[in-house]
């Protein structure tokens, strides 16, 4: 036999982003508690409102399984004294297992006896068990909690009732002042109390009560809403998968509408009505068959459709009010001019050690210049490029930036066109905040990436520099976020960018910066490119690349960051090659012997005398690699690996003819160098010594 568990916590209304993550939570921390207490199950079904999370775990065993296994003791030797008698270890080996020596024997195991005994622990009853289903929900963490009334016990929000059930019994446990019951709440407004008859009464009996659990449910309900309402009007409506989630998580019982404004507000820019509907009211924008933003709204409300017709009119004045503003916002800003809200970033601190927005600026058109100029970009993109870093951060002193912090650059893109900048210079501006995510959508333009690579390079090197360094799951200023779009926008750009050269002809470039931030800058810069590989190995192990293959990468003499990326991908594309293996082991031997060499040969490593060769494979293998040197570093990665692995039969001569470490000094240098030769072009392409061949 078995049985249907339920449980569900009752919670003031929790904040939309809080709720799915929390009952995927929930769901997870059963699954263990039951299988940690030996309870087997079958299928696990997920509730969730703002007001409560919930579980059925349908078919659960009624009892735990019971145990019967077989506990090793101490050697026969220790457990029986010279007369035969049964030691102390013996006894207290026996009692320790709750037996007694009588049920002890002996088992041979590699050639030695061991005392043992069998035992059986019988499984106790789930409703037992499921009495302390209260340290699942102790158990559970959230971003922010709060304590209430006096207790010192902190939670995402006051919890109001507590239901669990096996079936149709109450499983009895207590939290604060909440004993569980076979009760539940319905709508806040529209339902009442609702009792369960048995666990699986409880979709059904909260539904009566205008209670949608089930958020794929709701899910499906307020997107079909939505369509009808699109259906019926002409309209095209596109919901954002984020926007959907936190509608989903916003009501339990859903029912769409739509609204109107007036249609003098389509003169605003359109991101600004989007944002105002989307991110601040939670609408759905509208627009016609071809995507032009039409004045109407769509909305969720919690509850039924009664009097939804003055829903939808209160809704209407909230957007007025809000579009209101940001018309007027709008309108103060374009009295504004560029130079006078640059000049106004002066005054915004952008850190308190790092100096203000404008110091930041003045950085990054230096960097950006440095940058460009390594990258390729034409005369007219530099020209581009200086002007944006010029202004870039200007909107951050705007009204509606002010207002939709969340527009940063898009109205900076705005308010430049508006005053004349080139397109390109604008779209710069909109761009060096990309990506905005970790996977987000890259700058398009030459200018605008390199201005977003600049940004971004500077904030890691300012806050590296005086000590602001991420650590563990600490990120206030998303510095691995940045440092992960450079080397995306890097990749995605294909350009060659020695990150350390770079670093060091940047900081050298400053000359306004401060004493103390200049000297930071240089003594942080190793940190700031073990920072960057540290994105680079994010990169490749999201591509499922061996974590030696990645070493092996990183731990070149490449500077290039997007070498470093194809080395990775190279080398994991031959692992399975049948030369693969005997090159990386020939070149592993050459790598380890150079270290000797250095070691040994002090100071300029000699050049390879031929006249010195005592053998036809010492000549052969220093002809092979005069061959590949000439134009080894003009090669692209995989042809790099294929002129070492073309190496690797002459290595292998080599090293079966000769002995390196030779009694002659002239002869052993000769050789060493010869071998520090050929590592110093392995190196250039990976530290194959880091990978591990079977």
């Amino acid at each position: 036999m078995t049985k249907n568990l339920l449980l569900e916590i009752g919670l003031e209304e929790m904040p939309a982003h809080v709720v799915t993550p929390a009952s995927q939570q929930l769901t997870q921390k059963i699954k263990r508690f039951l299988s940690d207490h030996r309870l087997t199950y079958g299928e696990v079904l997920s509730f969730s409102t703002p007001r409560r999370l919930a579980v059925i775990v349908k078919d659960l065993a009624e009892k735990q399984t019971d145990i019967q296994e077989s506990a090793k003791g101490p050697a026969k030797k220790i457990a029986l004294d010279a007369e035969g008698n049964w030691s102390k270890a013996a006894i207290g080996f026996a009692r320790g297992q709750g037996m007694t020596v009588e049920d002890i024997y002996f088992k041979e195991l590699k050639g030695i006896e061991y005392v043992h005994v069998d035992k059986f622990i019988a499984g106790k009853a789930a409703k037992d068990i499921l009495s302390k289903l209260h340290e699942v929900i102790t158990s559970m963490t959230f971003p922010v909690s709060m304590n209430w009334a006096n207790y010192h016990f902190k939670y995402i929000r006051p919890i109001h009732w507590i239901t669990a059930m096996l079936d149709e019994e109450v499983i009895p446990f207590r939290l604060l002042d909440i004993e569980t019951s076979n009760t539940s709440r319905g709508h806040r407004f529209l339902g009442k109390e609702t009792t369960f008859a048995t666990a699986l009464d409880y979709e059904a009996n909260l539904e009566k009560e205008f209670v949608i659990a089930d958020s794929f449910k709701r899910q499906q309900l307020i997107v079909s809403q939505i369509e009808t309402i699109a259906k019926e009007n002409q309209w095209k409506v596109t919901i954002v998968p984020d926007l959907l989630e936190e509608i989903i998580n916003l009501v339990e019982y859903p029912t769409a509408f739509y609204g109107k404004f007036n249609p003098e507000y389509l003169k605003l820019p359109e991101e600004v009505l989007i944002t105002s509907m989307r991110d601040h009211q939670r609408y759905v924008d509208v627009s016609d068959q071809a995507g032009t933003l039409l004045p109407y709204f769509i909305s969720v409300r919690n509850g039924n459709a009664n009097y939804i017709e003055n829903v939808a009119k209160g809704n209407e004045k909230v957007l007025t009010a809000r579009l209101d503003d940001a018309n007027f916002f709008f309108e103060e800003d374009k009295k504004l001019s560029i130079q006078e809200c640059v000049e106004r970033l002066t005054q915004v601190t952008f850190h308190e050690k790092i100096g203000s927005v404008y110091d930041k600026m003045q950085r990054v058109r230096s960097f950006a210049q440095i940058i460009g100029q390594k990258v390729g970009l034409t005369d007219e993109e530099t020209a581009d490029l200086n002007r944006a870093a010029e202004i870039y951060k200007f909107d951050l002193v705007t009204n509606v930036v002010g207002e939709f912090p969340e527009l940063q650059g898009i109205m900076g893109e705005k308010y430049a066109l508006l005053q004349g900048e080139s397109p390109a210079v604008a779209k710069a501006i909109r761009e060096h905040y990309m990506p905005i995510s970790s996977e987000g959508e890259l700058p398009t333009s030459a200018v605008g990436a390199v201005l977003a690579i600049a940004d971004k390079l500077d904030s890691v090197m300012s806050f590296f520099a005086v000590g602001k360094i991420p650590t563990g799951s600490n990120d206030p200023y998303a510095l691995r976020r940045q440092t992960f779009g450079i080397v995306r926008i890097v990749e995605a750009q294909g350009w060659f960018f020695p990150l350390n050269t770079l670093r060091r002809d940047m900081a050298a470039s400053l000359r306004t910066t401060s004493k103390e931030l200049l000297q930071g800058y240089e003594q942080s810069g190793k940190e700031v490119l073990d920072f960057v590989k540290a994105r680079i190995r994010q990169l490749l192990l999201n591509e499922k690349i061996r974590h030696d293959v990645i070493d092996a990468a990183l731990q070149s003499n490449q500077e290039d960051l997007i070498e470093m990326v194809k080395v990775g991908r190279i080398l994991e594309q031959h692992l399975q090659d049948t030369q693969f293996k005997p090159t990386i082991e020939s070149l592993t031997r050459v790598l380890n012997l150079a270290k000797k060499g250095k070691e040994l040969i002090e100071g300029t490593v000699p050049r390879v005398d031929e006249t010195l060769f005592e053998t036809h494979s010492e000549k052969e293998l220093s002809e092979r690699v005069a061959k590949i040197e000439t134009d080894f570093h003009q090669l692209d990665m995989e042809s790099k690996y294929q002129a070492l692995e073309s190496l690797h039969p002459a290595i292998d001569a080599f090293f079966d003819e000769n002995m390196v470490m030779a009694d002659d000094e002239r002869i052993r240098n000769n050789r060493l160098a010869l071998l520090m030769k050929i590592a110093q072009l392995t190196l250039s392409f990976a530290s194959v010594d880091q990978l591990i061949v079977k």
